[in-house]
């Protein structure tokens, strides 16, 4: 099996779907590899007449997903960061489409595109010692995955602000508190109530929790669609800046960057 293979994990427990974003080397950062295995398992999940919750958690126990691949992402031309956006969008798409719920199992940084993922996720679990953000200021850009616009539907306009433009770290404890995830765990319990809550699903009416979602998805729809278009396209925009370029340099550089604002 190649590497590429192996950065998705399925496991099946019943009617539970354990995917498991299996790069714990680089914390689980999202490449075009990890979405693209994330969009075909999802596929396969969603054609499943067995699968009635999907869980979503990271390899290895630091991280759920650290935020985007910045290595690979601050090397691509206009194109291929077009290219790589749709992609996350589109996988974050299918989370939200996905016929089944699905739980995010957050257990340990879940920063940029990882709380980005998340977000998508019908019901957010979370470590104790997780810590969650949105810092894509700190690289010139914003989020491009939809964080901008699920925050707002999750906690409000006034916190999406706040995260989004100061890039602030936030421990559990205070995200639960803002309406950012739902359910906060001590990390020594954290995946006995994973799957409970997860079999508690598992063992209602299927077409009745299927039809909870479908419906509450149709009514922030709406809202959401045309700020992922907005979002996509200030990225875009973003992207060919030079302060981008100084922020992914000093990121990977392991220093402070210098912005010009131009």
């Amino acid at each position: 099996m190649s590497q590429e293979e192996n950065t998705i994990l399925v496991h099946r427990d019943g009617a539970v779907r354990t995917v498991v974003l299996n790069r714990p080397e680089r914390l689980n950062a999202l490449n075009p590899d990890l979405l693209q295995g994330l969009v075909i398992e999802l596929g396969k999940i969603s054609a499943d007449p067995e699968a009635r919750v999907v869980v979503i958690t990271g390899g290895g126990d630091k991280s759920f997903v650290a935020g985007a691949d910045i290595h690979s992402m601050s090397q691509l031309g206009p194109r291929a960061i077009a290219d790589y956006l749709e992609l996350g969008q589109r996988a974050m798409r299918l989370i939200e489409g996905i016929n089944v719920p699905v739980v995010a199992a957050i257990n340990g940084f879940a920063f940029g595109g990882g709380l980005e993922l998340a977000l998508a996720c019908d019901i957010l679990v979370c470590k104790e010692s997780a810590k969650l953000g949105q810092p894509e200021v700190d690289l010139g850009i914003i989020p491009g995955f939809g964080g901008t616009q699920r925050l707002i539907q999750r906690c409000g306009v006034g916190t999406a602000r706040r995260l989004c433009m100061t890039g602030d770290r936030i421990g559990a404890a205070e995200a639960r508190a803002l309406g950012v995830v739902d359910v906060v765990v001590p990390d020594a319990e954290f995946k006995a109530e994973v799957g409970r809550i997860s079999a508690v699903i598992a063992a209602k009416a299927p077409l009745a929790v299927q039809g909870v979602k479908r419906v509450i998805r149709r009514a922030t729809e709406p809202a959401v669609l045309p700020g992922l278009r907005h979002e996509v396209e200030e990225f875009l925009r973003l992207f060919a800046t030079a302060d981008r370029e100084e922020g992914m340099a000093a990121f990977l550089e392991k220093r402070p960057p210098t912005f010009t604002g131009r």
